[in-house]
């Protein structure tokens, strides 16, 4: 259900401004997008699993907010990773 080490370093090195990036906005939008995707799958074997449902709906909600900050501050940025991870924002 959360994402290896590799995956998420994968996931800097794709993202992230240097190879030291952790934390810029692409980053972080990049690893939520993952761990939404997993737990997308995860409700598909299990719908009754209403206690994890919350938890995924506060990632969709960090996610939202990281995406309208983008788009305010750097939307030429907001629209690439909108396209690279193929994520529908308005």
């Amino acid at each position: 259900m959360s994402i290896t080490t590799e995956k998420k370093h994968e996931l800097f090195g794709e993202f992230g401004r240097d190879e030291n990036d952790v934390g810029s906005p692409e980053v972080q939008i990049a690893v939520l997008t993952e761990r939404i995707n997993n737990l997308s799958e995860h409700f598909k074997k299990f719908p009754k699993d209403n206690n994890s449902k919350r938890g995924f709906f506060v990632l969709i909600g960090r996610r939202k907010k990281l995406l309208a900050y983008l788009r305010r501050t750097d939307y030429a940025g907001f629209k690439s990773i909108v396209d690279k991870l193929g994520i529908r924002a308005r």
